[in-house]
């Protein structure tokens, strides 16, 4: 056996078959990001170390980023989220853009992890912000994106629920417990592990981090409380809005949603599986109104949440939304080639063809035309030409569907049209 090259750890090879859901994957974000007004945008997929030790959390600039040294002694990374990127952009020309600010984004990044089902080290995400409006109606704007995207891909809110919470509301909650701010991140992210650990351990965490049994009790009537935000400032203008959107359904209260990040500083989301094997967050985000003014910009309002692909497409798969067909080679005509007597006027005819628009491949070689048809039946190509010496001779094309299994000889230069109308007649078939 050859001894192959293997791919680097944690990344996928993207054949066609694999590149043409990613590109629909793409194509669905595009539409749905669009519908609401928000603009593509890209960061470099290099960014200085710095950005992101001052604005991410520890473990992620320790233990998952990717970091070197590059020839002139600067510590850089490859991206391992957008963020900090979007902060420093936004930063650097906060005097220029207009606010508000709905930007998109879809792209690749690293995080050194340990690969399993639904995570890998090189992955692609989606990131939807709105930056300038400082409401719960934005807020429950940016969920909608989302939520509409799970109804434009046939998820029902039977199959997947954001859970929504709020910073603000979970720290009246822990100032009424009487815990102190020196612990408060530690239990907010003891709060936030509850379902990574079983019962026992995770009551057994409470009394390490110094919280007694009445606090420990509290927290848990806190967690298990599906009106309590209706005690919050917030959150009942959130899902009022969310309501009026008609998303409703897809968006549930959960006081347990908390956010690793420490940029997070009002309303936080997540979206789960309802119910299913799926055992993380198929993402997060929330509003983080001081990230702006960490990388040197003004104080700026912001929220916003981010997606992998890798789960996402799982999830899908599990549901049967991939789409059944794709179109994996762009080309819908083979020109065949009779001879190499006739090889020139094989190669012009297919340049005639994409001068009128249509997606085109010349065989790469003079052979028997059964082998020429087989490979465009293979390929998923419906149409193909042939030019031999009869047609050359009147200055025709014969025109064969495979697909209908007929066939017409036309005039030369009209064989595009002629092409054109079996391609529709495929179409309304």
């Amino acid at each position: 056996m050859r001894n192959f090259i293997q791919p680097v750890k944690g990344t996928r090879d993207f054949y066609p078959e694999q590149m043409a859901i990613r590109t629909w994957l793409y194509n669905i974000l595009r539409q749905v990001s669009e519908s609401f007004g928000y603009q593509e945008w890209e960061a470099p997929f290099l960014e200085s170390l710095e950005l992101y030790a001052a604005k991410s959390n520890e473990e992620m600039v320790k233990e998952q980023s990717y970091v070197f040294e590059d020839r002139g002694g600067n510590m850089i990374t490859l991206r391992p989220e957008l963020t900090p990127s979007l902060a420093r952009m936004v930063a650097q020309k906060q005097n220029e853009l207009v606010f508000p600010l709905r930007w998109w984004s879809f792209g690749p990044f690293w995080r050194y992890e340990r690969p399993q089902k639904g995570r890998t080290r090189e992955f692609f995400q989606w990131n939807v912000d709105l930056l300038g409006p400082n409401s719960p109606e934005s807020d429950a704007e940016n969920v909608a994106v989302l939520a509409t995207l799970f109804k434009t891909v046939g998820l029902t809110p039977k199959e997947v629920l954001i859970m929504v919470s709020d910073r603000r509301l979970l720290d009246a909650q822990l100032n009424a417990f009487e815990v102190s701010q020196e612990s408060r991140a530690a239990v907010s992210a003891w709060i936030d592990r509850r379902d990574k650990l079983s019962a026992e351990a995770w009551r057994a965490n409470a009394g390490k981090l110094g919280l007694s049994k009445r606090q420990l009790s509290k927290v848990e009537a806190m967690l298990a409380d599906k009106d309590l935000w209706k005690t919050s400032a917030q959150l009942p203008r959130f899902f009022e809005a969310i309501s009026s959107l008609g998303l409703g359904d897809y968006v549930r209260f959960e006081a347990g949603i908390v956010r690793g990040f420490t940029y997070y500083t009002g309303t936080v989301f997540e979206a789960w599986e309802v119910g299913g094997d799926i055992k993380r967050a198929i993402l997060g985000g929330g509003r983080y109104d001081k990230l702006l003014a960490d990388v040197g910009g003004d104080l700026l309002p912001a929220v916003g949440y981010a997606m992998g692909d890798v789960v996402f497409t799982l999830l899908l798969e599990k549901y049967g939304l991939l789409p059944k067909e794709l179109h994996v080679n762009p080309a819908e005509v083979l020109v065949t080639v009779f001879s190499q007597d006739l090889f020139s006027e094989s190669m012009k005819l297919a340049s005639e063809l994409r001068a009128n628009g249509l997606n085109v491949v010349c065989y790469s070689e003079p052979a028997k035309l059964p082998k020429q048809f087989k490979y465009a039946d293979r390929m998923g190509m419906r149409i193909v030409t042939v030019s031999g010496p009869e047609e050359a001779e009147t200055n025709k094309v014969t025109i064969k569907d495979l697909g209908r299994g007929k066939q017409v000889t036309v005039a030369r230069e009209k064989a595009a049209g002629a092409i054109r109308q079996a391609l529709a007649k495929h179409l309304s078939s």
